[in-house]
């Protein structure tokens, strides 16, 4: 993996409502950078969204769309979602996590992967977009849940 960016954040809620929001797919547009749309393409085998389930989504980073496609790795909410690409453009593992806190919940938000080949070259840029988008996403996050728990 040529990329390993984590970024955290105290949010002041607790980690049922954060988690809650944040592994539903029908809420990635609404909170994570670059995701025009999201729809799980995939039930996990028992059904619904679990471990196994497919989402699809459609994004716009750097400028360009890019569709592609993850599947869940480990679903143990309200701790864990663990997804990795199984049609995307380069390589990608994203973990959310979400650990009780004396002041809320810390959440987490870890990507690996990255272009191959010679676009390797560009990994420290691409590394600092991507903490970049990351940090805005729990950011935004923070509010999403705060909104919709009427600003607790």
């Amino acid at each position: 993996m040529t990329i390993d960016v984590t970024v955290r954040r105290v949010i002041p809620l607790p980690p049922e409502w954060v988690a809650g929001y944040a592994m539903d797919w029908r809420h990635d547009a609404e909170w994570t950078q670059g995701i025009r749309m999201a729809e799980l393409t995939r039930q996990a085998d028992d059904g619904g969204f679990g471990t196994g389930a497919e989402v699809t989504r459609t994004a716009r980073f750097l400028g360009r769309r890019i569709d592609y496609v993850l599947r869940v790795a480990a679903y143990e909410p309200p701790r864990l979602l663990d997804m990795v690409s199984v049609v995307a453009p380069m390589p990608m593992h994203v973990t959310y996590s979400f650990e009780p806190h004396p002041r809320g919940t810390l959440a987490a938000i870890r990507v690996r992967g990255g272009p191959g080949g010679l676009l390797r070259l560009a990994a420290p840029l691409f590394s600092r977009q991507v903490r970049s988008s990351l940090t805005k996403d729990l950011r935004d996050l923070e509010r999403r849940v705060s909104e919709q728990h009427g600003g607790a």
